[in-house]
């Protein structure tokens, strides 16, 4: 285990007019599992891989506990590779897909099964292990993959976008088995993904990136509470905030010609045009002309809850409004609801520079 330090990181791939990734500083705790996320090209995967040595670093450093790793090979790192492809050795079985690694390293064969075993166990692969991957499930593979990284007991986990390739319920357990088998082992983790939920669900601390750079780094709840800027507040929740533009008057915010309850707090740091955001679960449905009017399109039911995706006619506001209601809500295609909130939930960001506002 070790602590990760990157200081000025930067990779500029030849014959492009900028750097994939021109500066990153971050610095990721021992034993944290920290997840790299943000939209496909925003230069998530590139830092991943100049941390395991697959991209070369043209300025700045990558530090491994105390030791500068910039430019050690990938094998002299200590640190083990799951990837999206999960890169099983089709011809051999999964114990030997598992051990391989400590085979090249020339440990004893004794040695090798118990850690073997001791993987297999960990991970339920236990019976499996005279198949072939061919004889697998997706999510068993995703398991091997993970048992060949366990064995080597690195120092720290790269993990490259590693459930992609799962149909929606095995992504949902195996990210529950990777998070927990984290916790048990303890070992630094550095997770990239796109799906932001899989951020959410499975990080010590999420560092949302975008065009290379961190927008902000943070607990799951606080990106979520306390967005730093528009790109994160439009990015983190699902479905996403509702973004409107307003103008700041009156201690609020006038948005078409509704007053938007805001924060004392923001409004001392408000004026001229801003964009205020408002959580899905944040609205309140109201009577007749005391909020905003929204038509209703689409109803998502999901049971316990319902997502009402509906048209807001006033100026400023998005093409859907999105406003989550109870599931057994007599709304219907077609209703007009009347929407409103509290000035506590209502996010205030800078409609120039997208700066965060609010407290």
């Amino acid at each position: 285990m070790a602590r990760v330090t990157f200081n000025g990181t930067q990779r500029w791939y030849p014959g492009t007019d900028k750097p994939a990734v021109p500066g990153i500083d971050l610095d990721i705790e021992d034993g944290e599992f920290m997840v790299l996320v943000g939209p496909s090209g925003c230069g998530k995967s590139t830092t991943l891989r100049m941390l395991a040595g697959l991209e070369e670093v043209n300025a700045g450093t990558i530090h491994i506990g105390d030791r500068d790793v910039t430019s050690m090979p990938p094998k002299d790192r200590d640190i083990a590779m799951v990837f999206q492809s999960y890169a099983l050795y089709p011809h051999m079985s999964v114990a030997d897909n598992m051990g391989f690694a400590l085979k090249m390293a020339k440990v004893p064969k004794e040695e090798r099964d118990r850690r073997v075993r001791e993987a297999a166990e960990m991970l339920s692969l236990t019976e499996y292990l005279d198949r072939k991957p061919k004889a697998l499930s997706g999510g068993q593979r995703q398991r091997v993959a993970m048992g060949r990284a366990i064995v080597r007991k690195p120092q720290v986990f790269c993990m490259d976008e590693p459930l992609s390739n799962l149909d929606a319920k095995m992504r949902v357990q195996t990210r529950t088995d990777i998070a927990k088998l984290q916790r048990e082992l303890g070992v630094t983790t550095v997770y990239v993904t796109h799906d932001q939920v899989e951020a959410m669900t499975m990080g010590d601390r999420v560092a949302v990136m975008k065009d290379g750079l961190i927008q902000q780094v943070d607990t799951p709840l606080n990106l979520y509470d306390k967005p730093a800027n528009l790109f994160v507040a439009g990015f983190i929740g699902s479905p996403q905030m509702n973004l409107l533009t307003g103008v700041a008057a009156d201690g609020g915010v006038k948005v078409g010609g509704f007053t938007m309850p805001v924060d004392p707090a923001a409004v001392k740091a408000t004026s001229g045009d801003v964009v205020v955001g408002v959580r899905p679960e944040s609205w309140r449905i109201v009577g007749a002309g005391e909020g905003l009017p929204v038509t209703v399109n689409v109803i998502e039911e999901l049971g316990a809850d319902a997502f009402v995706y509906g048209t807001c006619e006033a100026e400023g506001t998005p093409h859907d409004i999105i406003v989550r209601v109870h599931g057994r809500d007599a709304t219907q295609k077609g209703d007009v609801l009347h929407v409103t909130t509290d000035p506590s939930s209502v996010h205030v960001f800078d409609k120039e520079t997208g700066a965060r506002l609010s407290d």
